[in-house]
């Protein structure tokens, strides 16, 4: 048996689905990208306009819960490739439902976000909206998926097979700006399910967390627990932090923004770390119960 035939090769490499990609493309003619600015979008909007140019238009959700350095990203992004893009004003946060954040919160924002999408679609005569979703999404709890299947947006990364790891290895190919960038979700997200997303809130944590990019920290989540500031880093950053002078300069960043405490998660960095699926929800209700007591598995500086 030649290696061209050993059953321990992939089937399919990721060049292999990028060429079923392009080919889908082609077929649509035409199309709306949902432009997040993380990897998985970015990558599909760059495919899209090496296929089509200009028949593929690039569009964003630009709210409050958007971190203004992403804004600025995804404007380097589509100006460096001359992409066709625009960014459209969302108003999730006029809808009461998203704002009590319960636990399918996303579901609300992607019915305001794929609304609008479809809303330029039908200005434009465009008869397609994808997004970026990829074939690993589905094992993680992700209500902005009903939304999508609601109002008829393709996921043609997932249709395709595209893993995360692929997404990157293809990302890497390309030297696309974003290839090895860490997943950076919306600014809600860092807010406990069933404690009420506000404006001083996005902003209490949108700063934060450029404070903690500025002391050279480079994976980063600051959760917002009411009066406690909840600090993720990557493992490896964590020895930094505990630094005894670098804890001060935490301290002296944050407490500002309105936190009466300021700790440092032993775990690290965990993507999705307030999901449901990664902690239940009596867990999430003792959290908003105890909102004043910083986690035990947290050290406050």
């Amino acid at each position: 048996m030649d290696a061209a035939s050993s059953p321990s090769l992939p089937r399919h490499t990721a060049a292999d689905k990028e060429q079923a990609l392009r080919a889908w493309l082609r077929r649509a003619q035409r199309l709306i990208v949902a432009l997040s600015g993380g990897v998985d979008s970015g990558y599909l909007a760059f495919v899209a306009h090496q296929e089509l140019g200009t028949q593929a238009l690039m569009v964003t959700g630009d709210s409050p819960s958007l971190a203004r350095a992403e804004r600025e990203a995804i404007t380097q992004f589509v100006t460096r490739y001359g992409m066709r893009y625009v960014f459209v004003e969302t108003r999730e946060l006029d809808d009461p439902s998203y704002r009590a954040n319960p636990v399918e919160r996303c579901y609300f924002c992607k019915q305001e976000l794929f609304g609008q999408l479809w809303s330029l679609a039908r200005q434009e005569g465009i008869g397609v909206v994808c997004d970026g979703t990829n074939a690993d999404d589905a094992s993680d709890f992700r209500p902005g998926r009903r939304a999508a299947s609601e109002q008829s947006v393709s996921s043609p990364l997932a249709q395709f097979g595209f893993t995360k790891a692929d997404i990157r290895e293809r990302a890497q190919h390309w030297t696309l700006p974003m290839a090895d960038k860490p997943a950076s979700p919306c600014l809600a997200s860092r807010i406990p399910h069933g404690q009420p997303v506000t404006i001083g809130k996005l902003t209490a944590i949108e700063r934060g967390e450029q404070a903690l990019r500025a002391l050279g920290f480079r994976e980063v989540r600051l959760r917002h627990h009411a009066e406690v500031a909840r600090i993720e880093l990557a493992p490896a950053e964590l020895p930094r932090a505990l630094d005894p002078a670098m804890a001060a300069r935490l301290v002296a960043a944050l407490k500002p923004l309105g936190f009466r405490f300021i700790t440092l998660d032993l775990e690290g960095f965990r993507s999705g770390s307030l999901n449901p699926a990664a902690a239940s929800h009596a867990a999430v209700c003792h959290t908003e119960r105890h909102t004043e007591s910083p986690s035990a598995l947290s050290r406050t500086l």
